[in-house]
């Protein structure tokens, strides 16, 4: 909206949390100059489609791989399956800084030209203006962090995908799935985890997240709204049901805690919390 663009919204798989691309070409108008994709929790949006719609309609497709880093979809990772792929370095994600950080990476040597010269205040040359652009430049100290940090990635997106692992079976092992609906992960993907998500049934999303954090157990909601019904957003003009499997996820999605040091213990605690949250809500209910 910054720009003077109108983001057009598509809603999205209730399954992974993705944009659905049965759903975008159908939004594409003459005025369309972009796919914007978000790699949601880990796990890389279904790209094939959307490359075909994008070569079909000769718009750019953008990645927000921020949740991402370390994801694949056919072996390709996150941030190379469009034009232009967005990193965060966030310290909640999966490599973080100690503060506000992120990338955009590119294959075009255009594009990447671009994104140079806007991270410097749109310069090129010294002191001469080309675009309007801002002060986007990663600071030394988050890039020495971040290097020092890089060669442990894979190691702990390891870690977490062994914790989800255990989730899993602990979800199954306490009768909890259907309760809990698990993550799911699609074939020719490798899921990162940056959030262990789950769908909260019955309602009851939110006093399982009043109950687990009477426990001192972490757990967040990651969205209490879609976009659309963001204040910021009411200009334009989406309305409650225009985009019901969003609308849903909001009202029931769970994050669970997941990081990389996370005990088995920690993981029991967190589930049998669950679980007895369950009984007590089948003995109210009896």
């Amino acid at each position: 909206c910054r720009t003077g663009a109108r983001p057009v919204f598509s809603d999205i798989d209730p399954a992974t949390y993705n944009i659905d691309p049965m759903q975008v070409e159908n939004k594409i108008t003459p005025r369309t100059r972009a796919i914007l994709v978000v790699h949601l929790f880990g796990q890389c949006a279904d790209m094939e489609p959307l490359w075909i719609i994008a070569e079909r309609h000769d718009l750019i497709l953008i990645e927000d791989a921020a949740q991402a880093l370390g994801a694949e979809y056919q072996g390709k990772r996150a941030g190379s399956l469009g034009c232009l792929g967005c990193l965060s370095f966030y310290p909640t994600k999966n490599l973080g800084a100690y503060g506000d950080a992120g990338m955009v990476v590119t294959n075009d040597p255009e594009w990447a030209n671009r994104m140079k010269c806007l991270r410097v205040h749109g310069m090129e040359p010294r002191y001469h203006h080309k675009y309007l652009g801002w002060n986007a430049r990663l600071d030394a100290l988050h890039a020495a962090m971040l290097r020092v940090k890089l060669p442990h990635l894979e190691r702990w997106i390891s870690s977490r995908q062994a914790i989800a692992a255990r989730y899993d079976a602990l979800i199954e092992e306490h009768h909890l799935s259907h309760f809990l609906e698990r993550p799911i992960r699609r074939p020719n993907r490798r899921h990162t985890f940056n959030q262990y998500v789950v769908r909260v049934a019955n309602g009851q999303r939110d006093a399982l997240v009043r109950h687990l954090r009477a426990e001192q157990i972490g757990c967040e909601i990651y969205y209490p709204l879609a976009l659309h019904q963001q204040e910021c957003l009411r200009h334009l003009g989406y309305g409650t049901g225009d985009f019901p499997a969003s609308e849903k996820a909001a009202g029931q999605v769970l994050a669970l805690p997941i990081y990389p040091e996370l005990s088995a213990e920690q993981q029991r605690r967190v589930i049998q919390s669950c679980a007895a949250f369950l009984r007590q809500q089948v003995r109210r209910a009896a």
